[in-house]
């Protein structure tokens, strides 16, 4: 088993340490074993630490670290070009530096999400269930059907109450029986004999094995971002330290620039957003009857110029410029307005496309003809008997395409 130098102490950056063993992922990925080592492994919802290991053969850059099920800390590098072998073997003496300011994010983050837990289940009862941590937020699953807004600001605010009070955040060793008799706001599952315990003064007292602050001052604040629903209950998105200040400063920025797209301050900016939504609103219903009433007048338009042969009227067009949903609101006004329309419809831009369309009743097969003439422009599509529709890759052809289409109508209708 590796020695794991964090269990002690958190704030140890740099380490001597000895390869133990030098191994690989089934990737080939390269990687040492020490005998002891500073780095935390992925666990517990707490992502790793990253770094460089120091030998006489040169710095190598610790990408990610793992936990074995033997107990051995995994120290994973960049690449296997850099990764001599022979000058790293067993007994080989090390120089591990732990990536600072990502460990200070870290701890910050995970004794933020011991506060927080314990202040949902100080004020309302509600245990965590679950912590994620990720490279910009943090999260918490609450086991509770029902979470509001006021349960979630109060927390917030208790949290944030016990971080200004920088209460001592000691770490100490029982055994698994002593742990059942101090009251843990959540026992772990696991067998182990000895349990390290992570104390917040008078607050909350919980085994865990991943690296915090020294006082809750270190943890700076807490803000809690998102809540959602959850199969299991409710999640709670937060950040804290750094991140907060990080996450406060890209939320005031956004504001403020899509305040000024407003010209309004930014607290007026959700006021400014649902009355721009509104208008939207009104603008599309205003297009959409726009829309109607043009192509209904130009359906009009289009068979009142069409002469009837064979008992029906054939309208084909090409049009530029018309999106698809435009094409197929003529086409079924051509069809609806008319007893016996024909439309073969074609749009150049901006995507090219076909509609077949005829009036209820008519003897041809319009999903059929689509398909024949799909095959030749290299598109798809598809549809009933009175109406298809397909895209094609492009507008080179649609004319001629129509033409023939058209043709074969005519010769089906002149043969009837």
């Amino acid at each position: 088993m590796t020695d794991r130098l964090y269990y002690h102490d958190s704030f140890l950056y740099d380490f001597d340490g000895v390869v133990r063993e030098l191994t690989t992922d089934k990737d080939g990925r390269p990687a040492l074993v020490l005998d002891h080592s500073a780095f935390y492994p992925t666990s517990g919802g707490q992502i790793h630490d990253t770094g460089w290991l120091t030998s006489a053969s040169g710095k190598l850059r610790v990408v990610e670290v793992a936990d074995t099920e033997d107990g051995r800390v995994v120290h994973y590098f960049e690449a296997e070009r850099d990764f001599d072998k022979e000058s790293l073997k067993p007994g080989t003496r090390v120089r591990g530096q732990i990536d600072a300011a990502r460990r200070r994010d870290h701890m910050q983050q995970h004794s933020g999400q011991h506060v927080l837990s314990a202040a949902f289940l100080r004020l309302f009862n509600i245990p965590t269930v679950s912590f994620h941590m990720a490279d910009d937020y943090c999260s918490i699953d609450l086991d509770t059907p029902t979470l509001t807004k006021e349960q979630v600001e109060s927390a917030e605010r208790l949290a944030n109450e016990i971080i200004l009070e920088n209460r001592p955040v000691n770490v100490s060793y029982v055994t698994r029986e002593e742990a059942g008799k101090l009251g843990l706001r959540k026992l772990p599952p696991t067998e182990r004999d000895e349990l390290r315990l992570i104390d917040i003064h008078d607050f909350d007292l919980t085994a865990c094995g991943g690296t915090h602050v020294n006082q809750t001052g270190q943890i700076a604040s807490v803000l809690l971002r998102k809540t959602e629903k959850v199969r299991q209950g409710w999640r709670v998105e937060f950040v804290a330290g750094q991140r907060t200040v990080a996450t406060a400063r890209r939320d005031f920025t956004t504001l403020t620039e899509t305040a000024a797209l407003f010209s309004a301050h930014i607290y007026d900016v959700p006021a400014q957003a649902r009355k721009a939504l509104d208008e939207i609103k009104s603008l599309r219903k205003q297009r959409e009857q726009s829309l109607e009433e043009l192509a209904a007048a130009q359906a009009s338009a289009l068979l009142a110029e069409t002469p009837e042969a064979y008992g029906r009227k054939l309208i084909v067009r090409t049009f530029a410029d018309r999106e698809l949903n435009v094409l197929k609101l003529l086409a079924q006004k051509l069809t609806r307005q008319s007893p016996n329309a024909i439309a073969l419809l074609a749009t150049t831009s901006p995507q090219p496309a076909l509609i077949f369309a005829q009036s209820a009743g008519q003897p041809h097969d319009m999903g059929a003809l689509l398909k024949e003439t799909m095959a030749k422009l290299g598109g798809r599509g598809g549809g009933s008997k009175d109406m298809a529709q397909g895209g094609v890759p492009s507008a080179n052809g649609l004319e001629d395409a129509l033409a023939q289409a058209a043709a074969k109508l005519t010769v089906t209708a002149s043969a009837t």
